[in-house]
């Protein structure tokens, strides 16, 4: 039987080519993050009460410029749909880690900004999140495999 999966598997890569080698990166890339992603959540959560998205938002608003961001600008950097987005800052302003506010130039605008406790939070959670990162991620690899990764992430990113 384990012959018979062998034979169909290279069957399979030697039937499709290049769409086999498609599906085979792809669902490599998901396993990965799937694996990565449950880690940090678990590990954001028990340290800092945090879910991945909540981190997400923290930081792209942390390293914003002054005033902040606006809401269309933080859905762009963290890729959420626009519901998501919004209950996730309400959440969070809740907590008090961020405010929202109207901007001068446009009263119909809202920019949202982190708080001190925000700040405060997100230092918390950093380490924790370079720690999985670390682990799931870079430490599997060799630093040629680790800068490798980098590059060709980027690239796909269109940094």
């Amino acid at each position: 039987m384990a012959g018979m999966v062998t034979e169909r598997a290279g069957s399979a890569a030697s039937g499709h080519g290049d769409g086999y080698a498609c599906a085979r990166a792809w669902a490599a890339l998901t396993s990965a993050h799937a694996r990565i992603t449950g880690q940090l959540s678990a590990a954001l959560g028990e340290a800092c009460g945090l879910t991945i998205n909540d981190f997400e938002i923290l930081l792209r608003l942390d390293q914003a410029p002054p005033p902040g961001l606006r809401l269309g600008g933080l859905n762009a950097a963290v890729r959420l749909t626009q519901p998501s987005l919004s209950r996730a800052v309400d959440r969070l302003e809740r907590r008090g880690w961020l405010r929202r506010a109207t901007t001068a130039d446009d009263r119909r605008g809202v920019v949202v900004t982190t708080t001190p406790a925000g700040r405060q939070v997100l230092r918390r959670a950093a380490p924790v999140h370079a720690r999985i990162i670390r682990e799931f991620l870079l430490d599997p690899l060799t630093e040629g495999e680790q800068d490798l990764l980098a590059r060709a992430l980027d690239r796909i990113a269109g940094s």
